[in-house]
């Protein structure tokens, strides 16, 4: 029988033996504490050396691999020295091993759990081997060494800092004044280090370290990475609220043994000295024992809370004023002034986001962060001047401990659509586009279904009836009107290149062979033939089109920020519901969120896409660039069914759409229709040089000449319409209509 005996410093109360099976050996475990007396510890190990076929101290300061530099302990020194006949171990190689081995298990099994996590090391130095595995998934590391040896009010903040201060601390605390300047300002430094632990999300450490700066306070919610977790530390985690536990030590027996305990038994049935056994050794081991570290839960609830942050600007100088006490009659000339010193502002945290829960039962939380520039300033400068405020965002967001950023409004429009954005920045970007073309198809078919002018119950069929995507060459207009194409009978594309409509009609086409796509650059003519109207430019404030010829009744849908309809010009046209875009509404009460211009619980599309995807653990860039895959818009949509996210209550310029207010909208466009003659009636002729229409078949082959498709369009008529249904149909959206658009989206 192998005997394998622990000398520990901490208490003796904790002492235990047992006998068991371990590597095909029977082995005897005994523990032995000195009760924090190095004297009696080495006494105790020189004694059983003669009795122990391996011995392991506890609780005792390893000799340190900072880098290429080996720092040594010379109280652990001269405590394993006196062990000769017999291996002798702190059990500092397997605590090395397993600790990487518990970083590498819990980011794979918890889906990327310490991506950009703010982990704060009570000591780096012999954590080393695990910073630089975390490293690898987090920038934000910190260091407690220095405070705690000297009593610096600064944590070390890299690696690299952390590999200088050992080379320093090796020449100047290794003697008798550094373990005097260690002793000293005990109270100042726990201080220090208990408020960087309220700060942290990750805390590394022994239980004594946690112990002696942790508290209810700064514990509750974190993540800590210990060993020899017994049934008593795991009370105090209890008490604390600690929301996750990765003990790298394995239980492997009855009884709570320390690392150095299995490095010592591993020793004793190898018959070999440490020297003698690599880490391959060590790693063939672990394997075969399927060693795992322990994932404890001391609350009994995990909450996976992931991090996300979002970029937000002021559309207007009438947003800066509601951000800054500025007066009323602040003189214009001083309000373009303002306006364009905020645009040269540092990016600032607007508010913090709490509370987002999934039915899932994923957790989110997040920042949002305000850049400074209006769509105005930003048009005025170089793409350049509106990344490097991003990307100033995105480094905001990082230290923050964000794991994914999303670029909002105009933000998103800038350049290349946020392509330079991700590849600079160290967080992965999103736009939201996908999200915004979903909720647009979303809120313009609900918003159809509750006027009731058009019948969607097309039994398979594609509805009967007319839509137009202005900006449809655009990230979303694109996706927009591939939907379209896929869901209503005629989809025209609307915008300024002939060449990009047509390219992107064929490859409409090819999606979904036999829709009728027509393109056009001077559209006007042909807005009073439109059911509904899907607005997705970025002309930031320009007229897109003249409302005065759109049908009565139509729906508009305004998906582009700054809106393409600004309320003056909703105004001219109160038998046409325009709505802006798919806001969403969050599957709980969100907390600390402030006002972005929407009622209470409800954020834009773009915003719920970050949401979605820091929910969802998918930290990756998304969607960037001006061709939004129609694929992704399927799959955000899809998402967000599942983590609970909802269609808002359509809104306009004036705020929320009532029921009553979409009937009155409702019995004006069917009292207008009466006399209503489409303008494309009056000048058709007009149309022949601003169209190029084509009727395509599944193989593309041109079967009606465009001037004939434009001719048929020229034939005024009077329309009887049917009866409304807005009065009766419910304000949510129900499930037959989620499901019909789930089979479109």
């Amino acid at each position: 029988m192998k005997k394998v005996v622990t000398v520990s410093l901490g208490s003796s109360k904790q002492d235990f033996e047992f006998k068991t099976q371990f590597l095909g050996h029977s082995f005897s475990v005994r523990r032995l504490g000195a009760d924090g007396d190095s004297g009696k510890a080495w006494e105790l190990m020189r004694r059983q050396q003669a009795s122990a076929d391996a011995i392991g101290l506890g609780e005792s300061s390893d000799h340190y691999q900072v880098g290429l530099r080996t720092v040594v302990n010379k109280e652990t020194e001269r405590l394993t020295n006196v062990v000769t006949r017999v291996p002798v171990t702190t059990g500092a190689t397997l605590r090395r091993l397993l600790q990487v081995r518990a970083v590498r298990h819990v980011q794979k099994e918890l889906g990327s759990y310490f991506n950009n996590n703010m982990v704060l090391f009570l000591s780096g130095m012999r954590n080393y081997d695990m910073a630089v595995a975390m490293s690898d998934y987090t920038k934000n590391l910190s260091f407690a060494d220095a405070i705690f040896q000297t009593g610096t009010p600064a944590l070390l903040g890299s690696i690299e800092q952390l590999e200088l201060y050992a080379k320093g601390s090796e020449l100047v605390l290794n003697n008798r004044t550094g373990q005097m300047l260690e002793a000293a300002l005990s109270s100042f430094k726990k201080g220090r280090v208990r408020a960087a632990v309220a700060k942290s999300h990750v805390v590394v450490g022994t239980f004594e370290e946690i112990k002696a700066v942790g508290n209810l306070a700064n514990l509750k919610g974190k993540t800590l990475i210990t060993s020899a977790v017994d049934d008593e530390r795991l009370e105090f985690f209890k008490e604390c609220k600690v929301n996750l536990v990765v003990d790298v030590s394995p239980r492997l027996f009855q009884n709570v043994v320390g690392i150095n305990t299995l490095e010592a038994m591993i020793l004793a049935a190898l018959e070999k000295s440490p020297e003698e056994v690599c880490d391959d050794d060590f790693d063939e081991i672990l394997n075969e024992l399927k060693i795992t570290p322990q994932l404890l839960h001391p609350t009994g609830n995990f909450r996976n809370i992931r991090r996300f942050a979002f970029v937000v600007h002021p559309l207007s100088q009438d947003y800066i004023r509601k951000g800054f006490p500025i007066p009323k009659a602040t003189p214009q000339f001083v309000m373009d002034k303002v306006e364009m010193l905020a645009a040269h502002m540092p990016p600032m945290v607007y508010c913090k986001m709490e509370n987002i829960i999934s039915p899932s039962g994923a957790e989110a939380e997040g920042w949002l962060i305000s850049v400074g520039g209006t769509p105005k300033e930003m048009l005025a400068r170089s793409p350049e001047f509106t990344y490097r405020r991003l990307l100033h965002a995105s480094r905001i967001a990082e230290k923050l401990g964000a794991q994914i950023m999303g670029l909002g409004a105009f933000t998103k429009v800038v350049g290349d659509a946020g392509v330079t954005v991700a590849r600079r920045s160290s967080l992965p970007i999103t736009t939201g586009n996908s999200y915004s073309a979903s909720g647009a198809l979303w809120a313009a078919a609900d918003a159809m279904r509750r006027m009731g002018l058009v019948d969607l119950s097309a039994h398979g069929k594609k509805v009967a009836a007319k839509t137009m995507v202005i900006g449809a060459t655009g990230s979303i207009g694109s996706v927009s009107a591939r939907l379209l194409a896929m869901a209503f009978e005629e989809v025209v594309l609307a915008g300024r290149d002939l060449k990009k409509l047509e390219e992107l009609k064929a490859s409409i086409l090819e999606d979904s062979p036999g829709a009728k796509v027509t393109t056009s650059t001077n559209y006007d003519e042909l807005l009073g033939d439109m059911d509904m109207i899907v607005t997705s430019t970025s002309g930031a404030g320009k007229k897109i089109l003249d409302i005065m010829k759109v049908k009565p009744g139509c729906v508009i849908t305004d998906v582009a920020r700054p809106l393409d309809l600004p309320p003056s010009e909703v105004a001219k046209r109160p038998d046409v519901l325009v709505i802006e875009s798919g806001e969403i509404e969050l599957p709980t009460k969100v907390k600390g969120m402030k006002s972005i211009g929407l009622p209470t619980n409800v954020i834009y599309a773009c915003l719920a896409e970050t949401i979605v995807l820091a929910l969802e653990g998918r930290f990756e860039v998304f969607t960037v660039g001006r061709d939004t895959e129609w694929e992704k818009v399927k799959e955000i949509y899809k998402l967000g069914l599942k983590h609970g996210m909802k269609l808002s209550a359509i809104s306009g310029v004036k705020g929320v759409y009532t029921d009553r207010d979409i009937a009155k909208v409702v019995e004006l466009a069917q009292k207008a229709r009466l006399t209503w003659n489409a303008p494309s009636a009056v000048k058709a002729k007009a149309s022949k040089s601003a169209v190029k229409s084509l009727s395509t078949d599944a193989s593309g082959t041109k079967k009606t000449p465009a001037k004939k498709v434009v001719a048929k369009k020229a034939v005024a008529k009077k329309v009887v319409p049917k009866k409304a249904t807005a009065a009766k149909a419910p304000a949510k959206t129900t499930s037959t209509r989620r499901q019909k658009l789930a089979a479109v989206v």
